[in-house]
Formats: C-alpha cells, sequence, structure tokens
C-alpha cells in the first residue's frame, strides 16, 4: 500500500455529518487487514436510530467519550459492528463502517470469512468485522493505534447519498454515504451525488 497520511483522533472531533462522507475513500487496517472504506452511515446523538438516543448504557459508555475511539457492538445477537466515535466528548455520535473494498490481508479474510468470493468479503458491516477479526476486544481503542491504521484518502472521491439500511426508526435520513460505482457496496444507492 503506498504511504499516506495517517489519520488521527482530532479528524473525529466534528459533526459525524462532516466525518462521514469524509471517511469514503479513506484506508482502514485492522493488524494490517482491511481496505478502502466504500460505505459508511452517520448516527447523531439526537437521532432516534442512534443507539446513544437514550442516554448512556454499559453497552454504549464508549459513545459518551472522547471522539476518535471504536465503538463495537453484537447485532441482532450475531455480528460485531464498527462504529468510529464523533464530535465533542458527550456527544455520544458515530459512524457505522457498513463496507470496504479488501487489498490487504485477502488471504487472512478469506480463510475467517470461509469464501473466495473478493466482493462478499467485505460487503457489510458484520461482514467486515468477521473479515478483519474485529470483536468486542477491540471496543473502546484509540483508532490512531495499533492495532487500528487509517489513512486519509488521496483524493475526493465521487460519494453517493441515501437512506440507511436495517433500521425502524429515522428511516428518511440521507446519512448513509458510498463509494461511487464501487462494486463492494453492501446495496445499490439511489442516483444521487455529493
Amino acid at each position: 500500500m503506498p504511504k499516506a497520511f495517517k489519520i488521527g483522533r482530532h479528524f473525529f472531533d466534528r459533526s459525524v455529518h462532516k466525518v462521514a462522507p469524509e471517511l469514503i475513500g479513506a484506508t482502514l487496517l485492522v493488524n494490517g487487514t482491511g481496505g478502502v472504506i466504500v460505505e459508511v452511515e452517520a448516527y447523531h446523538h439526537t437521532d432516534p436510530a442512534a443507539h446513544s438516543y437514550r442516554g448512556p448504557t454499559p453497552r454504549n459508555v464508549v459513545m459518551f467519550g472522547p471522539p476518535g475511539f471504536a465503538y463495537v457492538y453484537r447485532s441482532y445477537g450475531i455480528h460485531w459492528c464498527l462504529n468510529f466515535v464523533c464530535e465533542e466528548e458527550g456527544s455520544a455520535s458515530a459512524v457505522l463502517i457498513r463496507a470496504i473494498e479488501p487489498t490487504e490481508g485477502l488471504g487472512s479474510m478469506r480463510r475467517r470469512r470461509g469464501m473466495k468470493d473478493e466482493r462478499q468479503l467485505c460487503s457489510g458491516p458484520g461482514k467486515l468485522c468477521q473479515a478483519m477479526g474485529v470483536t468486542i476486544a477491540h471496543n473502546g481503542l484509540a483508532l490512531d493505534r495499533a492495532p487500528f491504521e487509517l489513512f486519509a484518502r488521496a483524493k475526493k472521491p465521487g460519494v453517493v447519498v441515501g437512506t440507511r439500511i436495517g433500521i425502524t426508526k429515522a428511516v428518511d435520513a440521507p446519512w448513509r454515504y458510498g463509494l461511487k460505482g464501487s462494486r463492494y457496496l453492501s446495496k445499490p444507492f439511489p442516483l444521487s451525488t455529493k
């Protein structure tokens, strides 16, 4: 992978609505395994779909801490999901990492997922966590320290915008962002660009 500017925790000390689209095209590695972020969703603390909406709990307490940390939770009791905590401490907003284009550690990802199809390795939040070995052990870890590595995108890509997936509240909020033309998205986007 070519050398790129590393993203520090200060990057996340902004509105989740600014951070989320700027993560599209960035590179995420966990223990050297990962790739280019191609799809994310924003969850603001005033959003009824956000885990933090009703206040802190043992499950979501990381969201109320400082920005630039990983919030990992289990979805439907089955899949781990990776989020990046944003905004000032206490605001409890986060970006869900929905899909990446796998570029590093493909052999490890294929073994963990039990498949060879590169497009299916990380095309969903649970899939990418399984492929990259992300578990509850990563909850609360700083995003600018091992095992995480985040690299800024080299140029501003085309970004598509749509509504979020798999939620029952605030379903019309256009807070899902994706890399235009990517074949690694979890689901297609409507035809709009940002």
